[in-house]
């Protein structure tokens, strides 16, 4: 199933046996190499105050109107995790990321991205600039994730041929024989 990681914004995350709500989703972790989701920032509210914490990809159990986790023992302090440390530092992002086209044009900030939710793997990004949504790029058509920019392919835009339209030529010496009607009283 494909998703946007919009539709989860903001959306609760559950404990699979329980269901119990642990928190709600905050952000999303892409890796800018592999486009693959490497997990999710969970807001979780501790009676008074409130943190930041992280859940890996792999103990995602489902998506639905929610997300699902295995247990609550899976979310932890994103800094506790070795392999993500580079992630977190190199500044590559994916989501807010300004989209350019490889001749530098501007298309916009990347303000949504879908995902498959069996593979999660990312399969487009959604720019938007100035109040107005972009056409969605397809993660193919993106060259490379800088620490400044998405640079992505330029559109392809179809070739049309100007076909100049002749207006016919009055040939005087053309005969046309008139159309009669013949009206009955």
């Amino acid at each position: 199933m494909q998703v946007r990681i919009s539709t989860y914004m903001g959306a609760l995350v559950l404990e699979e046996s329980s269901g119990e709500p642990l928190g709600t989703v905050a952000g999303v972790l892409i890796h800018p190499d592999t486009g693959k989701v490497e997990g999710v920032f969970v807001r979780v509210n501790d009676g008074f105050s409130s943190g930041l914490l992280f859940c890996r990809a792999m103990d995602i159990v489902r998506f639905g109107t929610s997300v699902h986790i295995r247990s609550a023992d899976a979310l932890c302090d994103p800094s506790e995790i070795v392999r993500l440390q580079s992630l977190l530092e190199d500044g590559r992002t994916i989501l807010g990321q300004q989209v350019r086209t490889e001749s530098g044009q501007k298309v916009g900030r990347c303000r949504d991205v879908q995902f498959d939710t069996e593979s999660l793997q990312m399969e487009w990004i959604f720019p938007k600039g100035w109040f107005r949504w972009k056409r969605g790029i397809a993660v193919s058509d993106i060259l490379e994730v800088r620490s400044n920019a998405i640079i992505v392919r330029e559109e392809k835009r179809p070739v049309v041929e100007e076909v100049e339209e002749k207006a016919p030529v009055f040939d005087p010496l053309e005969v046309v024989e008139p159309k009669v009607s013949r009206v009955r009283r």
